[in-house]
């Protein structure tokens, strides 16, 4: 709190010696962003690092987020949906899904847990109609509902302070082959083999330009995401082995004159190829307002990692922005954002929910769920039938998908936005342990930092940087995102193997012997305060108070609970 009064301190001063000079203080709420050196900055030139989470699932589903990942495109899915319940039906669960996956409540949540920033994945189809149904050749249908979402949204994130980043996350035809993540279709010409789909993309962003020109709590236009295609040569499909690129620098240029042409103060984010990472053949910067985008995932957070953006970052004197990241670890998502932030680096992190454990927000469903998804796979002994699914569906983009329904998983913020500069151990729940004892679930371990908090051998998934399989940091891929593995049920630890730990911050009532039951199969012991380790049955000694208990794994063990019990006091001779 007194961090705090401090910089409302100097705010105040500011504003009165900016008075005094004669010159207006900038306006409250999110203030113009700009490249200015290789960094971005404000209105008042301090530099910013956004922190962010990006809306993935929203205004364009990836199969993988809702467990459809063997139909992959929302294309492929919504046709398969329409061909189980109907056209019509369909239409109205995606409308639906539209309406309740993002609001203001999630907005509000992120503002109030530390978030400054959102990053919106645009789906094209929201804003226009593809090139090969447009009434007349060459011209451009606009679809309001699409762009008043987005005035919703920035609505929400202006009230917030916030700011917002449009990404063009699914451009005419598909930028890559990576097919998923810009909803592309193989059978139909892609971004790059059609000049129309080009003149389309550069035309939608010269209209959201002349629609947002004025507002500052836009940071940025992020103009084309991840692209991947082999631009030089059918190497490995991405473009990552690519020099060139000519085409897709070329692009760009066009796509940021196009903006200049009604705004010229918006921040613009230009992203590399092989998934925006191949920055080969940029050349100098073309315009003055320029950022790069670069993503990070399942790679080690060393310096290595993000040697070759920092080394752009002084060759081209541009800022550098991690657009996008996560899919991992609390113990790979601290390390990352402790690594990036270190180096004046911002980030919107991916995404902010799905169905998964692995984000701030979680989509939950049932088993009448998974029914339909093998029904649609093609999977099912017994399909559901249509009436099923639409209900099953309506309520997952009604309901289930709502801030309100969804679990919200304090773990993965905390490694967000506390853990990269704070490594003190927090209790995750509180524990007491009252006169008459007291019960711990094994899987309400503290709060904190790998090393602090627990110890596990697997902790995160290194897979790009090791040429190794996935490794699953949780193998019950639930409850909790730390190396911990959680049985399914989310009720007690498993694959708790040798020398691995866990801390539990204990208040205890009143001082004394208690007797040590430990719940779960295999070598265990617990100490308390750094004091002797005791095993199941036998008894230790707490403090009144706070007290700090460690559970120590001695070879293969799983554990649920440990009980804590008053002895009881051998009466006087």
């Amino acid at each position: 709190m007194k961090f705090v009064a401090v910089l409302a301190a100097a705010a105040s001063l500011l504003a009165v010696s900016t008075a005094l000079a004669g010159e207006a203080p900038p306006p409250p709420g999110p203030q113009w962003l700009k490249a200015q050196g290789d960094r971005i900055v404000d209105e008042t030139g301090a530099p910013v690092i956004l922190r962010g989470m990006g809306l993935g699932g929203w205004m364009l589903q990836e199969g993988y987020m809702l467990r459809l990942s063997k139909l992959g495109q929302e294309h492929v899915i919504r046709a398969r949906i329409a061909a189980l319940v109907g056209p019509q039906r369909e239409a109205a669960i995606h409308t639906a899904w539209l309406d309740n996956h993002t609001t203001k409540a999630d907005i509000d949540d992120m503002a109030a847990a530390g978030f400054n920033s959102v990053r919106l994945p645009m789906h094209y189809g929201l804003l226009t109609l593809s090139a090969d149904q447009e009434p007349v050749p060459g011209a451009d249908t606009w679809k309001e509902d699409g762009f008043k979402r987005i005035d919703d949204l920035l609505a929400w994130t202006k009230a917030n302070g916030m700011h917002l980043i449009l990404d063009l996350h699914a451009a005419p035809g598909g930028q890559g082959n990576d097919l998923a993540i810009s909803d592309r279709d193989p059978k139909k010409p892609s971004l790059w083999d059609s000049p129309e789909n080009q003149r389309k993309t550069i035309a939608l962003w010269r209209k959201l330009a002349e629609r947002y020109k004025d507002e500052p709590a836009i940071a940025a236009y992020d103009v084309l995401n991840e692209p991947n295609w082999d631009f030089d040569s059918k190497a490995s499909g991405n473009g990552c082995a690519d020099e060139k690129q000519d085409l897709l620098w070329d692009f760009q240029r066009r796509i940021t004159a196009a903006i200049r042409e009604v705004d010229q103060r918006h921040l613009v984010i230009i992203e590399g190829n092989c998934w925006g990472n191949n920055y080969k053949g940029l050349g100098k910067p073309w315009d003055g307002n320029l950022a790069l985008s670069f993503h990070k995932y399942w790679n080690r957070n060393d310096q290595a990692s993000v040697e070759p953006i920092l080394k752009l970052r002084e060759q081209t004197g541009l800022p550098v922005w991690l657009g996008e990241s996560g899919e991992n670890s609390n113990v790979w998502f601290a390390d990352a954002i402790r690594l990036v932030e270190g180096h004046g680096i911002g980030w919107a992190f991916w995404p902010l929910k799905k169905i998964g454990f692995n984000q701030p927000l979680e989509v939950q469903v049932g088993p009448d769920y998974d029914a339909v998804v093998a029904t649609l796979t093609g999977e099912a002994k017994t399909p559901v039938s249509a009436d099923q699914a639409y209900a099953v569906l309506m309520k997952l983009a009604s309901h289930d998908v709502r801030f309100e329904n969804n679990l919200r998983h304090p773990d993965v913020l905390d490694a967000m936005l506390r853990q990269p500069h704070d490594d003190s151990v927090r209790p995750f729940k509180p524990h007491r342990v009252t006169a008459k004892g007291g019960t711990i679930a094994a899987v309400d371990y503290d709060l904190g930092v790998i090393g602090k908090a627990y110890w596990d051998t697997d902790a995160a998934n290194y897979h790009v940087a090791t040429g190794a399989d996935r490794t699953l940091w949780n193998n019950g891929r639930t409850y909790r995102n730390d190396g911990v593995d959680i049985a399914p049920d989310g009720k007690s630890v498993t694959d708790f193997t040798a020398g691995e730990w866990l801390r539990y911050t204990v208040t205890t009532d009143r001082a004394g012997a208690y007797a040590v039951t430990i719940a779960g199969q295999g070598p265990m012991t617990l100490t308390a305060n750094g004091g002797a380790a005791v095993r199941s049955g036998e008894t230790v000694q707490l403090l009144a108070g706070t007290n700090i208990l460690v559970l120590r794994s001695d070879g293969a063990a799983a554990v649920t609970s440990i009980k804590l019990k008053p002895t009881t006091p051998k009466p006087l001779p």
